[in-house]
């Protein structure tokens, strides 16, 4: 999923991982288990990091799940899950997922570091594989996460979307292009799989141990607002995205599901929360150098990132409300965690400035420095253009 912190990242020691011996036995063998649990068989993928290590958990300590089988490229710390250790992409994965009731794969790349066509690689043929697989095992349920910039950010937009609202969003964003093909896919395996259902879930902007293009935001010192623009900004924890794939798991509510904090904060009020000002410009300014800092590497995020802070694309979420769902966060504590976690770092324009370059710049300084040498490379193009 999106990206986790670094140190969530790093890989353990493999002279601490267990031997196959020492690993937890599945529960219908555990002597001190019975009766035998009757709920569903779960695996899931990407399960040592990030949403997955947290999902893997919550399922492993749920009554209402029989097993869970973790599936990632190396091993994570919950011990009570039967872990197996191969890339999502490998056919045998099919294997694996034998017993398996229920699918949730979240083993996708949005890294804003990663090299485009490998991340675009990983994600669709991951994506690609796990459907794939889960049907020939006679799995019965995939449950797949995109975002909800599937539905473009727009400024006619309705506030909120509802789950049926066309996906207008384009392939201009970070990873986006990967999120619509993966909801193609989503569309096509019932159809080439027949008794494979596929539920897909789409959370708002996902805070909590993560690393986007819009949690580095509120990094920045100023917060950039392009002329004219409507922001509004919806927050959804990683805490409420998992109670969220716990009930798609569960089959209490099943097909396209938006997830999100209850409601919106317009531009005014995430201002006066962080305590962070603004830094307004004209949409030429900010798109066009938005646009060529990243073409000449200075910045990991195309200008298509920009839309998402200019136009709505706020969630109903009200297919997961019908069903008995309510997020435990609300978008103001949220956004207070997001400010806590992001402290002490410091972004322009998307690009990850360390303490000393963000000190010797100063606070707007550092934007106006980018979007300067954005001017210079374009003049210097205009000069060689004249030769």
């Amino acid at each position: 999923m999106s990206s986790p912190d670094p140190q969530v990242r790093a890989a353990r020691n493999p002279s601490a991982r267990p031997s196959p011996d020492d690993r937890p036995r599945p529960a219908a063998q555990r002597a001190d288990q019975t009766p035998a649990l009757r709920g569903p068989v779960v695996a899931v993928t990407g399960a040592a990091s990030g949403v997955g290590a947290l999902l893997t958990e919550r399922l492993a300590a749920s009554e209402a799940i029989k097993q869970v089988i973790a599936i990632d490229e190396r091993r994570g710390e919950c011990a009570a899950a039967q872990w197996h250790i191969l890339d999502v992409r490998d056919p045998a994965i099919a294997d694996k997922l034998r017993g398996a009731d229920v699918v949730v794969h979240l083993a996708l790349d949005l890294d804003l570091e990663t090299d485009p066509a490998a991340r675009t690689a990983y994600n669709v043929r991951g994506t690609q594989t796990v459907l794939t697989a889960a049907a020939a095992a006679g799995v019965h349920r995939v449950v797949l996460c995109t975002s909800a910039m599937v539905y473009g950010a727009l400024p006619d937009n309705e506030l909120p979307l509802s789950e049926d609202a066309e996906l207008r969003a384009t392939a201009e964003a970070t990873g986006v292009g990967d999120l619509l093909e993966i909801e193609r896919l989503a569309r096509r395996a019932p159809r080439a799989h027949p008794g494979l259902n596929v539920t897909v879930v789409r959370p708002s902007v996902l805070v909590g141990g993560t690393d986007t293009a819009l949690t580095r935001y509120f990094e920045s010192p100023r917060l950039l607002v392009v002329a004219g623009s409507r922001p509004a900004w919806q927050f959804c924890h990683v805490e409420d995205l998992c109670s969220a794939l716990e009930y798609a798991v569960l089959e209490k509510v099943e097909g396209e599901l938006a997830v999100g904090c209850d409601g919106w904060l317009e531009q005014e009020e995430v201002e006066e929360l962080s305590g962070i000002r603004r830094m307004e410009l004209p949409s030429a300014v900010a798109l066009g150098a938005a646009a060529r800092l990243h073409r000449i590497g200075l910045t990991p995020s195309p200008a298509g990132d920009l839309a998402y802070t200019m136009y709505p694309w706020v969630v109903s979420g009200s297919r997961l409300h019908d069903a008995g769902w309510r997020p435990r966060w609300t978008n103001e504590e949220v956004l207070a965690e997001l400010l806590e976690e992001v402290s002490g770092r410091h972004t322009v324009v998307g690009r990850r400035l360390g303490r000393k370059d963000a000190t010797a710049a100063g606070a707007a300084g550092a934007t106006v420095a980018l979007l300067g040498a954005a001017a210079v490379v374009r003049r210097a193009r205009k000069a060689r253009r004249r030769i």
